[in-house]
This record gives C-alpha cells, sequence and structure tokens, in this order.
C-alpha cells in the first residue's frame, strides 16, 4: 500500500500534550498536521479507528539480528515481520551477532546489504568497540551507526570480545571526540567468576537460582561503577544497557544530571520474577538473569522517577539446541529473551496494573529511544514532520501469548502461556500499512496486504541519525 496523503482520527491520540481526540493528516509518509478533533480534511481519505488508542510507532533500540552469517538463529525477514505485528516501526541492530561482526565499515554495510529489500519495518545499527578497533570507530560514526556497543564480559560471540578498563579509556575519548554515545553490557567479569565457583550451578545446572548466584547483582552494580568513573574522566556519554538490579539503579541515580549517562531496562525484567521460574525452564535465561521480585519493581519505580530512560527489548533468539530446551541445562543454554513481537502488550500490562498511561508507554518506547539514537527529528512521535510510524493498539484488550504464533525464526520465548492487556491491531510505517489483524482496518486503509495480514512488500529502510547521539534521551 502506498497512500500519498490521508488522515487517521482517533479519541485516543497519545500526543506528547496528552492522550485526547485528534486527526493525524499523512501526506508523502510524514505527519503534515495534528488537527486536535476529529475532522475530515477536505479532499483527503479518513481512516476512523474509533475508540482505539494511536500510538507512535514503536522504536526497539536493542535487537540482536543475526544476519549476515547466523540467519538460523534470526533474520531481517522474520524479525521485520515480528517487529511490525507488535508494533515496532524501527528497530536498532546490535553489532555482535552477523559475521563478520559489526566492528568494520565493511561489515556494517554486510548488515545493511542483508536488511534492504527483506526489512518490514525501518532499521539502525549500533557499531561495535572491541580491543584494538579505535581506529575504525570514526569511519563506523561516518558511515553512520547510531553509537557504540561493548561487552565488559565475554560477549557469547568469540569473535566480539569483551573490553577492559585499559581499552575503554583508548575508545572513550575517541567517542567523547565525535559526539558518540557507548552502549554498555554491564558486567564485571572478576565478581562473575568468584559467583560461578560458589553458585552450585555446575551442580545443578537444571536449577534457575543456581544460575542466579552465579550473576549476582553486585557483578552489574560493580561494572556500573567502573564505567561512571570512565565517563567522569573522559567525557564520553555512557548509555547502560538491560539493567536488572536496584543495586545498579542507585547508581545511575546518583549520577544523573551530573555525567552523560541514560539508562534502559527490558520487558522480561518487569514482566517476570526469578521466584516463578521453573527448573529447567531454559527460556527464561539471558544475561544479566530475571531477579527476584524485589528488583522487578524497584525497575518499575526507577522508570517512574526517570532513573531509567526507556525500555528495549533484548530480542536475542537461538536455535532449540542452543537453548538447550530439552536438556534444561542453565550452564549451557544460550542468554537470550526472544519478546520482539511481544513486548507492547507485556510491558503495557504491567505499567497499567501499576497505574501508568499510554503517554508513559510512548515516553519509554518512543521517544526516548529516538533521542538515544539522534533520530528524534524523524521518529518518536505523533507531530508535524515525523515521519508517519503510527501504531493501532486496543489498550483494553486481554489475551495470552501462545509462542508457536510469534513471527520471529524460533518460537520458544519466556512469554508462551503468559496473559497480557492491549493488542496491536495494525502498524503504519511511513504512511504505509505494514501490518494489520483488522478487515475493517485494511479495508479502510486501502492496503494490499497478504492473507495473514502482512505488506506484499518490506518498506524497511536504513535509518541513519540525524544529530549526534550526546544528548540525554530523558
Amino acid at each position: 500500500m502506498k497512500n500519498n496523503a490521508f488522515a487517521i482520527a482517533s479519541d485516543r491520540a497519545v500526543l506528547e500534550s496528552g492522550i485526547r481526540p485528534a486527526t493525524i493528516v499523512v501526506r508523502e509518509g510524514v505527519i503534515d498536521e495534528v488537527v486536535l478533533q476529529r475532522v475530515a480534511p477536505p479532499g483527503l481519505p479518513v481512516i476512523d479507528i474509533g475508540s482505539a488508542a494511536l500510538l507512535p510507532g514503536v522504536i526497539d533500540a536493542h535487537v540482536h539480528v543475526n544476519e549476515p552469517g547466523r540467519t538460523e538463529w534470526e533474520g531481517f525477514s522474520t524479525a521485520g515481520r515480528a517487529a511490525v505485528a507488535g508494533g515496532v516501526t524501527t528497530m536498532v541492530v546490535m553489532p555482535l551477532n552477523c559475521s563478520p561482526v559489526a566492528t568494520t565499515v565493511g561489515a556494517l554495510q554486510g548488515e545493511a546489504a542483508a536488511a534492504a529489500g527483506r526489512c518490514a519495518c525501518d532499521f539502525g545499527f549500533w557499531g561495535g568497540v572491541v580491543p584494538g578497533n579505535r581506529n575504525e570507530l570514526e569511519p563506523l560514526w561516518r558511515a553512520g551507526v547510531l553509537g557504540f556497543k561493548c561487552f565488559t564480559v565475554h560477549s557469547g560471540i568469540d569473535e566480539f570480545p569483551n573490553v577492559t578498563p585499559g581499552d575503554l579509556s583508548v575508545a572513550m575519548p575517541e567517542l567523547a571526540r565525535l559526539g558518540a554515545r557507548l552502549l554498555v553490557h554491564a558486567e564485571d567479569p572478576g565478581s562473575l567468576e568468584a559467583a560461578r565457583l560458589a553458585s552450585g550451578l555446575d551442580a545443578q545446572p537444571r536449577h534457575y537460582m543456581a544460575y542466579l548466584r552465579s550473576r549476582p547483582p553486585e557483578s552489574e552494580s560493580r561494572a556500573v561503577e567502573t564505567l561512571l568513573k570512565l565517563c567522569e574522566s573522559t567525557g564520553c556519554p555512557v548509555h547502560f544497557v538491560h539493567l536488572s538490579a536496584r543495586e545498579s539503579l542507585a547508581l545511575v541515580a546518583s549520577a544523573k544530571g551530573r555525567l552523560p549517562i541514560s539508562a534502559e531496562t527490558c520487558p522480561h525484567y518487569l514482566a517476570f520474577v526469578a521466584e516463578e521460574i521453573a527448573e529447567g525452564a531454559t527460556a527464561f535465561k539471558c544475561a544479566p538473569p530475571i531477579r527476584e521480585r524485589v528488583h522487578r519493581e524497584a525497575l518499575w519505580e526507577a522508570l517512574r522517577n526517570g532513573v531509567l530512560d526507556l525500555v528495549a527489548s533484548d530480542h536475542s533468539p537461538a536455535p532449540p539446541e542452543l537453548k538447550s530446551l530439552q536438556e534444561g541445562n542453565f550452564a549451557k543454554a544460550w542468554g537470550g529473551i526472544a519478546g520482539l513481537q511481544v513486548q507492547l502488550p507485556a510491558v503495557w500490562a504491567g505499567a497499567h496494573a501499576r497505574g501508568f498511561s499510554l503517554m508513559d508507554i510512548a515516553r519509554w518506547m518512543s521517544a526516548a529511544p529516538a533521542r538515544l539514537g539522534g533520530i528524534e527529528s524523524q521518529k518518536g512521535a505523533l507531530k508535524p514532520g515525523l515521519d508517519a510510524d503510527l501504531v493501532v493498539f486496543d489498550p483494553e484488550a486481554r489475551w495470552t501469548v501462545r509462542g508457536g504464533e510469534l513471527e520471529h525464526r524460533h518460537k520458544s520465548t519466556p512469554y508462551d502461556g503468559r496473559p497480557v492487556r492491549g493488542r496491536v491491531q495494525g502498524t503504519f510505517l511511513r504512511g504505509n500499512l505494514v501490518f494489520s489483524c483488522l478487515d475493517a482496518l485494511t479495508r479502510q486503509a486501502g492496503g494490499a496486504l497478504s492473507n495473514d495480514g502482512f505488506s506484499l512488500e518490506a518498506y524497511g529502510r536504513w535509518v541513519k541519525r540525524s544529530r549526534a547521539s550526546t544528548t540525554s534521551p530523558t
């Protein structure tokens, strides 16, 4: 479907100024006007979604797509379909799962070529920081990465080695000079080594609590503390990915406003608790691990008070044998959660139960990720001049996730059987209807969709930053 000009009207448009009746006028894929009432602009077809909410497209700033090189884990075609079915209109891809890893311009271009013509949503890329690649950072930045990612512990991919404080003391001044942000998987290797020996995981590999003991909260908080010191000494902006522990939140809170830092958590840390994870349930394995209830509630409070800036999926599926689904061995299983498609209803279920609104969802999952990547002049809100990335969402719908019905390549997910709240009814990417589960919406939009509700054309394109990514996502 290619709609050059149309309008979409909702009783509940989620705008920066509030949730209210509005009509969004779209021309040539861009929001041309926001009218604060339900009207029929002269000469334009109008899509009326009634009481369904209209949200800005979700921007998922933390997605692992394994193409090229490991497409059997996850590829741009399957990930893109999962994305748009879940209201995600832009995903920013991590640099370590493709082969070769995206620590050079050539590898970055290989990722972009793999996505072109295959991905249903827009896509951006983070570049990689590994030992010895300081001279690659400026070329990657000029080629269009939105920022850079590093690991302070083994990444799980040998070709993407972790960095030491010494490595970072070389790379971070260069990133500061460029105006680029460093995203950090923050766990302390010394803490993990000591904890593993005492955890009992080798003796009880099916026992989730043994895995949890092998990656204690202090492993995260010590690494956060180290990065805060490096941020202060180098001036390099730092974004902490997938924070899981309340101890880390206290450190971030104490440094915010003083240092150029930001932080995220993930839907699985907000939805699940360690006390409820069954023996051998390796679909739940991730690093850092899903922790006890007290940490989950601390994460929600950190979203409430602004210590955490955004929510991102950290979508990282793997073949069943790598997840050790049959054996249920937490010591051997790949650590990654498949959750790209269900993150919006999963987060909304928990947010609604705690008194948050859809405006909070739009801030955490659209506006803040856009600012993190320096693309807020293109995406992230329902306002004139931005791409018409729109999500038709029923916030009252209640349903149960069935892993076998999801679009990502491998169906194992901890959300299987999970009750959630809110259903994506349709997704527009730059004014094009790319997913719909409602015949009425498809007819109104004049969509050319396949029988399963997806666009016959892959509209996704490479999104590059419109500014340096050093300002805070808050």
